[in-house]
Order: C-alpha cells, then sequence, then structure tokens
C-alpha cells in the first residue's frame, strides 16, 4: 500500500500544482523555461504513475476488504465508464457539444470513472486508489470553473453534428475495446 500511496501523492501532486499552488506553477515555468518545467512535470507524473501499478497491483494480492458490492454494481459501473469514455473523448474533437456543455470533459470523465470504481469495488485499496483520483477530480474541476470565470472565458458557440457524431463513436468504441480486451489485459480483471 506504501507504493500505492506515494504514486498517488506523486502523481496527484503535480496534477494539483495549479488548483493549490497557481502562483509557485508560474514561479516553477519562469525559473525553469517551459520546457524544464513540462520536463519535471512529465517525469513526476510517469513516476507517480509507476508506482500507482505497482503499489495498486501489489495491494491486490492481499486484498482487504471493506464491502462486498452487489453484482448490479458492476453493471452500473460499466453505464457510467461508458460515459466517462464518452466525455474524454470530448475533450479532444473540436467542436462538439458535450465539450462546450461540460467545459472540462476529462476531468468530469475522472470523476465519473472514478465513482464507478468505488461502486463495483470493495477492498481498500480500490478505496485509496479511487477515491483519491474522485477527490483530486472534484477539486480540479471547481478550481477549472474558477481559472475559467475569472479569465472570462467564453466558450465557442460553434458545434458540429459531426463533431458530436465522431465523439460518440470514438467514445463507445473505445469503451467497448477497453472493456472486452485491454481492462483484463492491462489490469487483470475481466469487468464482464
Amino acid at each position: 500500500m506504501t507504493l500505492l500511496v506515494a504514486g498517488l501523492i506523486l502523481f496527484l501532486g503535480i496534477h494539483s500544482i495549479r488548483i493549490f499552488a497557481e502562483n509557485g506553477r508560474t514561479a516553477l515555468v519562469s525559473k525553469l523555461g517551459a520546457n524544464g518545467y513540462k520536463g519535471l512535470y512529465t517525469v513526476v507524473a510517469i513516476v507517480g504513475l509507476v508506482l500507482i501499478f505497482i503499489g495498486y497491483g501489489q495491494a491486490r494480492m492481499t486484498p482487504s476488504m471493506v464491502w462486498n458490492p452487489p453484482v448490479a454494481m458492476r453493471h452500473i459501473a460499466a453505464l457510467l465508464t461508458l460515459i466517462a469514455f464518452v466525455l474524454l473523448t470530448a475533450a479532444y474533437i473540436p467542436r462538439n457539444r458535450i465539450k462546450r456543455a461540460v467545459g472540462h470533459p476529462m476531468v468530469l470523465a475522472v470523476k465519473v470513472w472514478a465513482f464507478a470504481h468505488l461502486l463495483a469495488n470493495g477492498n481498500i485499496a480500490d478505496f485509496v486508489l479511487f477515491g483519491s483520483f474522485l477527490i483530486w477530480a472534484v477539486l480540479d474541476f471547481r478550481a477549472a470553473r474558477r481559472r475559467d470565470k475569472a479569465a472570462g472565458y467564453v466558450r465557442p458557440p460553434e458545434v458540429s453534428a459531426l463533431a458530436d457524431l465522431i465523439t460518440l463513436v470514438v467514445g463507445v468504441g473505445g469503451w467497448l475495446v477497453f472493456a472486452m480486451w485491454l481492462h483484463v489485459m492491462l489490469i487483470g480483471i475481466k469487468p464482464f
């Protein structure tokens, strides 16, 4: 569990600089330069992610169950992760209605993904992992909305039905590939 917690501190910590220390981020960028800051950010995030994978894998070897979720939770989690995949896709497809409505679909996708996994898993390591991501995403979404408001950001009004269709098709397709094959290959758990 120690490696999992250390990885979460590094990964979510570096991703929280804009939430808690915007001025510190600005100071680091001016000191290291944009590329230096991005390099440091990337290294810390990768090290954190590797520690999360290793720590979560180790913690799953000796599970400490908090609760035993009913089977229905797996189905609810599957539906929620489908929504999360569509939201994640919306972050990268320009001019789609979801991005225009939500503003920060990637962070909302993390919230939905983490919540779904909290519903379907009862191990303490799951609570630590997915609970941490959920708390981070709630704080990040709120901070991003505040930054948008302070900057007077107005979302572009142009939307495209084609962009909406692409968002849905790619999101659903990505979810299918991940749920049917990649989840078991990468995580070792078959969702269905």
